[in-house]
């Protein structure tokens, strides 16, 4: 604890004189942070950025730019609720490891033990009887996506859900493992897991701003999402708590459990370290699509993995840890490393991944991000033809989540290479100035 308070009064220290420290030791000032944000989010046509920026565990520089509302011309603030998307799966990795800790759930013993019934027997997972394999899944393999599911039944041709492979053989990354977790999860802790999460995640790290299902006290500010044309899709409005997806956040909010993870408060020491160990290596060319058998080298070097509901790898500055979040109008990035500096990057908008690189590299000095992998191709490099065919943006919701998903590179499954041939139009907003938090 002392160390702790150290480091946040040396990271106030130099916030304080104007710089904020980055990954190799170097500084950058709050003007340039700005100027940085303010320059890509324009170009890539993202209406509004959150952005925290971590050292020593601590959440020095924390801002918002741009709009939630562009009809409106709203600012976007640090306490603006925004779906986390999958930033969503971290958040419940965390309430499943508090439950293995305390001996409820053991990671290696097959999921059958914690139901009522045999999993084939459930409506939802009908599709899995007389699949020996379905008897040999564990927490373990749903967490660190080495179940063998698709990332959703509806990506598949006959829309059933399957095992393709050896459950915890291979990387393939995966909603429905997750969801089907959360079946456990709740048959374990006799809870919902909106409730789970509030006692145990949310409430004690101080969240007051995130709940898994929307609530009426968000309506006073939250944010509208926008497609990579910039039309408008509103906000998420989820009624029903599901782990893969559903989480209602800040930024202010996020950051602090990101912090949490990094100072590791959120959970015992020995837990912390399970959950960011490396579980299974990671040879595939991409992470989306999830179930290609394409493979490369191409980041032995960082030693790509993926641990308990985290991605992992490792840079000359330490180890990292990292999450994103994607869903249509909603792109998220969380990043942290071993000695404490790290970014958290929040987007109303499905352009937002284009600008990752440049924050990663100017404000963290980060240059190992698995870019490729993910499927983050920078602004300035998308081909900008197909949408620039597209007829202007009508009313919202004339444009169908289905259409949307047929072109999203990540976690809803379509192919990363979408994302390389994706063009945003052009978003006529103006970036106020930002806010930012004391």
């Amino acid at each position: 604890m002392r160390k702790l308070v150290l480091a946040m009064l040396l990271c106030a220290g130099c916030a304080a004189r104007g710089r904020v420290m980055r990954l190799d030791g170097t500084t950058i000032s709050p003007a340039e942070i700005d100027a940085t944000v303010e320059r890509v989010m324009r170009a890539a046509r993202v209406p509004g950025v959150g952005l925290a920026v971590f050292s020593h565990g601590v959440p020095v520089y924390v801002r918002a730019y741009g709009v939630r509302d562009q009809t409106r011309g709203l600012p976007l603030t640090i306490d603006t609720v925004m779906p986390g998307a999958s930033l969503t799966k971290a958040a419940f990795a965390i309430l499943v490891m508090q439950l293995v800790g305390a001996g409820q759930i053991d990671l290696d013993r097959p999921i059958r033990d914690y139901l009522p019934r045999p999993v084939a027997e459930y409506p939802a997972y009908a599709d899995l009887a007389g699949d020996p394999r379905v008897d040999r899944l564990t927490a373990r393999m749903l967490l660190s996506h080495t179940s063998g599911f698709a990332n959703w039944r509806w990506l598949e041709d006959d829309r059933k859900l399957a095992i393709h492979f050896e459950p915890g053989t291979r990387f393939a990354y995966s909603g429905e493992g997750i969801a089907l977790l959360q079946r456990v999860v709740e048959a374990v802790a006799q809870a919902p897991l909106d409730r789970l999460m509030d006692a145990r995640v949310f409430g004690p790290l101080g969240m007051t701003r995130t709940s898994m299902v929307w609530q009426p006290r968000f309506e006073a500010d939250h944010a509208d999402g926008h497609d990579e044309s910039g039309g408008r899709l509103g906000p998420q409005r989820r009624t029903r708590p599901d782990a893969a997806g559903s989480m209602q956040t800040t930024l202010a909010d996020y950051a602090r459990l990101v912090a949490a993870v990094m100072q590791g408060r959120a959970l015992r020491p020995t837990m912390r370290d399970e959950m960011l160990r490396p579980q299974i290596r990671i040879d595939s060319a991409h992470e989306f699509p999830t179930l290609s058998d394409e493979t490369t080298a191409a980041n032995r070097s960082i030693d790509l993995s993926y641990g308990l509901g985290w991605g992992l790898y490792r840079t000359p500055y330490g180890r990292a840890f990292f999450k994103e979040g994607h869903d249509d109008g909603w792109r998220h990035y969380a990043v942290g490393f071993d000695a404490g500096s790290g970014l958290l990057i929040m987007t109303n908008s499905s352009n937002g991944e284009g600008i990752y690189q440049a924050l990663l590299e100017t404000v963290l000095g980060n240059r190992f991000t698995p870019l490729d992998w993910e499927g983050f191709m920078p602004y300035d490099e998308i081909d900008r033809s197909p949408l620039a065919r597209f007829p202007p943006p009508g009313p919202p919701g004339e444009r169908t989540r289905a259409d949307l998903r047929s072109a999203a590179p990540d976690a809803e499954g379509s192919a990363a290479a979408a994302a390389r041939r994706m063009k945003p139009n052009p978003v006529r907003a103006s970036v106020p100035p930002p806010s930012c938090e004391g």
